[in-house]
């Protein structure tokens, strides 16, 4: 029973893995026309994102939709928001979305290993 059990749940478990190296190159290709890791553009810095208050990062113009969201950011409520920014947090300004969950994870891997 257990190796019946093993046998359907490796996959899964091996679809849930992240790769950061893949979420550097998937985040320079589809990120970095707004957002910069250490420095903000036209949307804000990402370095230290993981762990943040959403709309809280000093000296960015965040929308009021973000700022008063009440989110913080972990990798649930990334993925969640990267899959559909209006959708989580409607009148954001971000208007991306990244709709494969491998890319997401990826990116969001990514994110979590840039410290502020």
């Amino acid at each position: 029973m257990v190796a019946l059990l093993a046998a359907f749940t490796a996959p899964a478990a091996a679809q849930q893995t992240s790769d950061v190296a893949k979420g550097q190159a998937a985040f320079e290709n589809r990120c970095t026309m707004c957002h910069g890791a250490d420095s903000d553009g036209q949307g804000p810095k990402l370095a230290g994102v993981v762990g943040r208050k959403a709309g809280s990062a000093p000296g960015f113009p965040y929308s009021d939709a973000l700022k008063a969201s009440g989110l913080t950011w972990t990798a649930a409520s990334l993925d969640t928001f990267l899959s559909g920014p209006g959708k989580l947090v409607p009148g954001t300004a971000m208007v991306v979305t990244v709709t494969d969950p491998a890319q997401r994870r990826d990116i969001i891997a990514y994110l979590a290993s840039l410290k502020p």
